[in-house]
This record gives structure tokens, C-alpha cells and sequence, in this order.
């Protein structure tokens, strides 16, 4: 029997691309682990194998959250085996590895997001309308940047100032846009995107780069290293909108909901409480304060 991760990964229909990716990084590593002991298929797999396995990932340098991440594939890729009939005991039931360390993009300053939102002054090439248009999403929405570039002008209702979203999982969500995110991206729809778009282009798409194609998390990267001052992941704009939200008073569980999240514990881990919040929440709330 082979390790059929091709025939596992093919069968992750709802999973990105990244999480495939990784899943494929992370079963290679456990693979060639395993088979340094004569181990070569998945019915020669037992629970103490795999907890020896998860040992010597927790003494080899790697993350606490690393660890996390491969409990969390090995689980996956052999209840699957089990299910499909391919082994008669799932080895990984009850499997754990220690937690992430919850580690997060640093929360973007104040003057380095105004920076990154001013629209650069005399650039009136196309792209900066899209590009205006992309940054504003970004920290406006709160959007991931694989559902930014999964966009359709089809999802936007921008009367309205909403847009559904499609997250981890194909779970659709309706977010809020703010007012200058449905401005900028009005001027893309209006002066961009018909100058940019060919006939060639996916009519779902609703940003292109200037070769007409959809829009790549790669593109995005390089949109913001053109207008940040300081190197800046599209992910820190998103967890500095849920700061910024939760910052205003918002409560945690409509954060949960604008980020598209299942459990509130990954919230909770997630948004950044600023120490001023919580000075505030003291003299507000204690007695003594």
C-alpha cells in the first residue's frame, strides 16, 4: 500500500490552495520521518509512532505552532485513510500536539496605514485606481487576501455598502464596506477595470492586473510594498481593522462574524486588545480606579 497523499489532497475540495500546499509540506516531512524507520505505509502507522513523531517535531526547533499544524494534517489525512476503508483503526483519534503560540502580524501604525491609504499624488496611472481600491478592502473590510482576489463584481452591492464573501471552507459571509472603500472601488468599476479587462478576461474577476488576468495574492504583495511605508503583509491589514473594532468598542462575537471565523477562541487568539482599551475598561469599570 502507498501513502495515497495525492489521492488525500485530491480529496480536500473545499481546502485553498495553501492549506493543500501546506498539508502536502507537512505529510512529505512525516513521510520521510517515517520511513528512516522502515516504515513505508499507512497500516504500519500506530498512535506511538505518531506520538513519537510529534516528540521529535517538538525537540527539533520548530514551533509550538508548527506542531500544531502537523497534529492537525496527520489527523485529517488518516481519519480520511479510515474512512475510505484503507485502514482498520484511525491511529490519530485523540491525537494533540501543543497549542500555537497564537503569534500575530504586528498592528499597522497610524501613520504608516494613513501613509498607506493617501493615494500617491500625481500617479493617474490605471492601476492606482485599482490599487486604491484593493488597500481600501483590505483594512476597510477586513478581508483575507484570497477572498479579495476571489471577488466578483457580482458580489458587490455597493448601494448597500456590502459584499459577500466566500472564506475558508466555501463559507459565504456578508461583510460591511466602508464609504471610502465603495468610492474607490466605483472608480475602479467606472475608470479602471474596462481599460485594464480584455476579452480574454474571467468575467467573475473583479480586479486584473495589466495582463488582464485575475488578480494574485502575489499582485497584492506588490501593490502594498509599492505604497507601505515599511514592509507590510496583506494579513496585517485585516488584523488591524479587528484591533481597530475592537479599539471602538465593538463586542467580540460581531468581530467574530465580520471575520468570518467559527470558533471565537480563534478571535479571541487573533485581534489585538491595545493597552489603552484596557486602561479604559478599568477606570470605567473598577471602583478603585
Amino acid at each position: 500500500m502507498s501513502w495515497q497523499q495525492d489521492d488525500f489532497l485530491r480529496s480536500l475540495t473545499a481546502a485553498s490552495a495553501n492549506t493543500v500546499a501546506a498539508y502536502r509540506r507537512d505529510l512529505d516531512a512525516f513521510f520521510a520521518w517515517a520511513e528512516r524507520g522502515d516504515v513505508t505505509e499507512p497500516g504500519a502507522v500506530d498512535r506511538i509512532l505518531l506520538r513519537r513523531y510529534l516528540a521529535y517535531v517538538g525537540t527539533s526547533g520548530l514551533s509550538r505552532r508548527t506542531a500544531a499544524r502537523r497534529a492537525s494534517a496527520l489527523r485529517r489525512y488518516f481519519g480520511w485513510l479510515h474512512r475510505a476503508g484503507a485502514i482498520a483503526n484511525d491511529p490519530s483519534v485523540g491525537l494533540s500536539a501543543p497549542k500555537g503560540e497564537g503569534r500575530l502580524p504586528t498592528v499597522v501604525r497610524r501613520t504608516d496605514l494613513e501613509q498607506l491609504l493617501e493615494p500617491p499624488a500625481g500617479d493617474d496611472d490605471v492601476t492606482a485606481v485599482r490599487d486604491q481600491a484593493v488597500v481600501e478592502l483590505l483594512y476597510g473590510s477586513g478581508l483575507r487576501v484570497g477572498e479579495l482576489c476571489g471577488l466578483g463584481p457580482g458580489d458587490l452591492d455597493l448601494p448597500k455598502r456590502q459584499l459577500v464573501v466566500w472564506g475558508k471552507g466555501s463559507k459565504q459571509r456578508q461583510v460591511p464596506m466602508s464609504e471610502p472603500s465603495v468610492d474607490a472601488v466605483q472608480a475602479w468599476l467606472t475608470y479602471g477595470r474596462p481599460v485594464l479587462a480584455t476579452a480574454d478576461s474571467p468575467a467573475d474577476a473583479l480586479f486584473v492586473n495589466r495582463r488582464g488576468k485575475r488578480l494574485t495574492p502575489r499582485d497584492v504583495r506588490r501593490i502594498l510594498d509599492r505604497r507601505a511605508a515599511s514592509p507590510t503583509h496583506p494579513h496585517a491589514l485585516r488584523h488591524t481593522y479587528a484591533t481597530h473594532l475592537l479599539d471602538g468598542g465593538a463586542d467580540l462575537r460581531a468581530v467574530q462574524e465580520l471575520l468570518g471565523h467559527g470558533d471565537l477562541s480563534t478571535t479571541q487568539l487573533y485581534t489585538h486588545v491595545s493597552k489603552e482599551r484596557l486602561r479604559a475598561v478599568h477606570q470605567s469599570s473598577h471602583p478603585r480606579a
